[in-house]
């Protein structure tokens, strides 16, 4: 008997998970709101997986990954969702985790995100990066962005993805969307060539390596608005992750570059709410002003904290501490939530007039932690959660009794839902 694969990712889609797990020797695991559960039912065989793999790869796609154990793809049950799919060896078995990516591209409102990031988009030129760990709604962001320009403008939007995760229809602009593996071979020579075929948005998934930066940055300074994302947790990181790309001796000119073209940083990263039924986006903008250019052109990154808390009110930056200290005393979520998720603790416990914190596990730690969420529980609406949701993610980020699992036993070949196919 094999794995009822679209059972359980139709399972996984209506119950809100942000991924699901295939491991030999384990069972069917799912991603809810942050928290690991797995589903009652059979532990996978390595055929199981094996088979799931399979009928997602076309026969070539499951040679290269014979030969290279490592593969990325996507897969779509159309109408319901789309699926990022990483396929990798695990103790000599087969494993995959499979990302969901909703078909409907949420709007700006929808997502909480702060109106100054739609301003981003209306830039004729330059680079705008939105930065965040896994997982912290990078994707459906950026999907928002090109939905926007997609509506405002009238252009060529050229996107570069590997995989393809959100579908953009035509609207106002014509949209190219090109898949690593598929529709190019890297992302070096499809941003080579996206520059021959009059973009005037280009859409880099990642950018993984000198050579993907240097074009973006061609890219930029030669009319075009440049879209990207980056695995870091501040503007200043940022900087430096791009810098640290480059040879010292290049990095002079690098700074100069970069001050002319970079338009904007958002590091972002999603937090439990206080009511238990989402994720609310809390963002770092960077908005460079000729302050901040300044400092980017002098190489002098560790201002850029600092410039970024007195721009606030005239460029609408904020810190990552800032967006923290403004959703815990709205009750979106609690203090604590908010100090475990900032990077400078002092500084936000002073913005939320706490005193010395307690040693972790105490009583009097385990008292406060228990009447500050009360406190905010009752301050917070659900009104303001729900609109901070961000991405496929965005469900409560309270330990929940762990879901029934679909039917896995059917065969594969058994009655499928209407139009599955793969995508990859």
């Amino acid at each position: 008997m094999a794995l009822d694969i679209q059972g359980l990712l139709l399972f996984a889609t209506e119950n809100g998970a942000s991924d699901v797990f295939l491991k030999t020797g384990a069972p069917a695991t799912l991603r809810l709101n942050g928290v690991m559960k797995q589903l009652k039912g059979d532990i996978l065989t390595n055929d199981e997986v094996e088979g799931v793999a399979k009928m997602m790869m076309t026969p070539e796609k499951w040679l290269e990954f014979e030969e290279h154990p490592d593969y990325d793809l996507s897969y779509s049950i159309p109408g319901i969702a789309r699926f990022r799919v990483n396929v990798y060896r695990e103790r000599g078995g087969c494993a995959m985790v499979m990302r969901v990516v909703q078909l409907t591209i949420r709007q700006f409102d929808a997502l909480g995100l702060p109106p100054v990031m739609a301003e981003f988009t209306r830039h004729h030129n330059g680079l705008v990066l939105v930065t965040g760990p896994t997982g912290s709604g990078k994707s459906t962001t950026l999907a928002a962005m090109i939905d926007l320009i997609n509506q405002e403008k009238r252009g060529h939007i050229v996107t570069i993805e590997d995989p393809i995760e959100y579908v953009h229809p035509d609207k106002n602009c014509l949209v190219s969307q090109r898949e690593v593996g598929m529709d190019t071979n890297k992302f070096g020579d499809a941003l080579r060539a996206s520059l021959r075929e009059a973009p005037d948005v280009i859409l880099v998934g990642e950018l993984r390596d000198v050579e993907t930066m240097g074009i973006c940055l061609q890219a930029a300074e030669t009319g075009h608005l440049v879209l990207s994302t980056l695995h870091t947790a501040s503007a200043a990181e940022s900087m430096e992750r791009i810098l640290s790309m480059f040879q010292p001796h290049e990095k002079a000119l690098i700074q100069q570059r970069l001050a002319k073209t970079l338009r904007a940083i958002v590091s972002q990263q999603l937090v439990p709410t206080a009511d238990g039924k989402g994720r609310a986006c809390a963002v770092e903008i960077l908005n460079v002003s000729p302050t901040v250019a300044q400092y980017i052109e002098e190489g002098r990154t560790g201002l850029i904290y600092q410039a970024i808390k007195e721009g606030a009110s005239q460029w609408k930056m904020q810190t990552m501490n800032m967006a923290l200290d403004r959703f815990a005393k709205a009750g979106t979520i609690t203090n604590e939530q908010a100090l475990d998720f900032s990077s400078i603790r002092s500084e936000l416990r002073q913005m939320l007039r706490l005193t010395a914190e307690p040693p972790p596990g105490s009583d009097t730690a385990n008292g406060a932690a228990n009447g500050t969420a009360k406190t905010n529980g009752a301050a917070g609406g659900s009104g303001v959660a729900a609109g901070a949701t961000n991405g496929a993610a965005a469900n409560s980020a309270a330990p929940a009794p762990t879901p029934a699992a679909p039917a896995v036993s059917a065969p594969v070949g058994g009655t499928p839902a209407a139009g599955q196919q793969p995508t990859g």
